[in-house]
């Protein structure tokens, strides 16, 4: 895709898409969007080659799915959406021109969708699902309802789209392919900056140029909320002040506008003293452990309070959010072993995760089974991977997943798992997904956790290895 040719959506909105149809419909962003226009009333189909998770709820909404790519599945057909993943010359995405029907990207669809609401957009290389899925369970306490699009699912409302009636509308941005860009927000939110997707922008200071643009894309009545802590930050918070840019900021820093103190991470959740401008405001807790999540919704509380939500709704939404689908997502215990899933992929990601993954570990040990995403990211990555993956106890690495794209010699999986500074029985490759789960279960024994991280569709592998220990277990119990 030539995310040079995306433009904003202008006064364009949602109902005048008319039949939307999306293609590859099933993966996390696009079924957020076709379940906030269905939620609106939007007709909706869309294409598929497998059974992913959230095409059941899809259906249930009145959506049609299609479980093939074929230029019949456009008849009646107004506007058809497409995500970066879909190449160029892909079967419908070409009858869609052939036919002259408006084409959208998924940004572009989204951002109609946004037209007449005030937007609250998160970006930042790491937090941003998290934050916004937070963001929004603040609006829902405070007795709002909001629309939202996030790129996972906030477990207890099993939901990552939703078009409300209220004026507010949350929505994850996403930096990768720059078509954050396109996006009008009255507030803009960055978590973080990190090297990452350098591929579509060049080097670390062609991605933090990419920053600052969206941030300057903030409402001039709008703020922009960012980490005082981040070394990525600094130049974006300089830049912005220099420009008048309303800017405010969170973290441990003295000079962050709210400030968090005695922060504490335990297996039950994380903790801390919160101050705003100098006023104390009391405890906040959050149910999910880890430093990182801490300052995730830090960014959530300021914004709220920035926006005069009341403090109380804040704290109550924060000290009962369940977490977000595939972010430290518990799938279940079996065979007295405790499986987790974490869509973590970058080393910075990885890293905290299985920090966070060794206090729940407790006496026990931590078994990893890591999918990597993207041949060039593990490339260019593979030594900060590596460091990341070497705090588990063992570590099963699979092949790249990368659609698409060639490994070279001495790339992949193989090469990785060899970079793990750990001694060789406590990391293998296995390159066929089928094998995966014997092989969880000759490595682990009761007490240990098992985490499955990556990019889908390593988000799929959890059940089958609870399944594997449960079966385990039923054969054992016969013997």
């Amino acid at each position: 895709m030539n995310t040079a040719e995306l433009r904003p959506a202008g006064e364009l909105t949602a109902e005048d898409l008319g039949n939307v149809h999306l293609i590859g419909i099933g993966g996390v962003g696009m079924a957020g969007l076709a379940r906030l226009l269905l939620t609106r009333g939007i007709p909706v189909s869309g294409s598929e080659l497998r059974e992913w998770p959230a095409l059941t709820g899809l259906r249930a909404l009145g959506g049609t799915i299609h479980m093939a790519h074929v230029a019949e599945n456009l008849d009646g057909v107004d506007t058809v959406v497409y995500s970066t993943a879909i190449p160029y010359d892909h079967l419908e995405l070409a009858e869609a021109r052939r036919r002259g029907l408006r084409v959208l990207h998924r940004s572009e669809a989204l951002a109609a969708a946004m037209t007449n609401r005030q937007a609250i957009a998160v970006a930042g290389t790491h937090g941003k699902t998290t934050t916004t899925s937070i963001m929004t369970v603040i609006f829902q306490h405070a007795g709002q309802d909001p629309s939202f699009v996030i790129g996972g699912e906030i477990s207890e409302a099993g939901s990552n789209g939703h078009h409300g009636t209220g004026p507010h509308f949350v929505v994850e941005a996403d930096e990768s392919d720059k078509s954050f860009l396109i996006y009008r927000p009255h507030v803009a939110i960055v978590t973080n900056i990190e090297g990452d997707h350098l591929n579509n922008w060049g080097d670390l200071e062609g991605l933090k140029a990419g920053f600052l643009q969206f941030a300057e894309l903030a409402d001039p009545g709008g703020f922009v909320v960012t980490c005082a802590d981040d070394e990525g930050t600094q130049d974006l918070i300089a830049a912005l002040r220099a420009k008048g840019k309303a800017v405010f900021t969170y973290g441990e820093s003295e000079s962050a506008d709210l400030r968090l103190s005695d922060v504490v991470s335990t297996a039950s959740g994380v903790r801390y003293l919160a101050e705003l401008d100098g006023k104390p405001l009391g405890e906040i807790r959050l149910s999910l452990p880890g430093r990182h999540m801490g300052l995730n919704s830090a960014a959530a509380v300021l914004t709220a309070l920035r926006l005069g939500l009341p403090l109380d709704k804040i704290v109550e939404a924060l000290a009962s959010f369940p977490g977000v689908r595939r972010r430290f997502e518990r799938k279940g215990i079996a065979a007295g072993v405790r499986v987790y899933d974490e869509y973590a992929y970058h080393p910075t990601s990885v890293e905290a995760a299985l920090r966070t993954l060794r206090e729940v570990a407790g006496d026990g040990r931590l078994l990893v089974v890591f999918q990597p995403y993207r041949v060039y990211r593990t490339r260019d990555l593979q030594a900060e991977l590596a460091r990341g993956l070497s705090l588990a106890d063992q570590v099963i690495c699979m092949e790249v997943f990368g659609p698409g794209e060639v490994r070279g010699p001495g790339e992949g999986g193989v090469a990785l798992t060899a970079a793990i500074d750990l001694p060789a029985d406590r990391k293998v490759f296995v390159p066929d997904w089928e094998d995966v789960p014997a092989e969880v279960l000759r490595r682990s024994r009761p007490g240990d956790v098992v985490v499955t991280m990556g990019a889908p569709p390593i988000s799929l592998m959890g059940d089958e290895l609870l399944a594997a220990f449960d079966e385990a277990d039923r054969q054992q119990a016969q013997i």
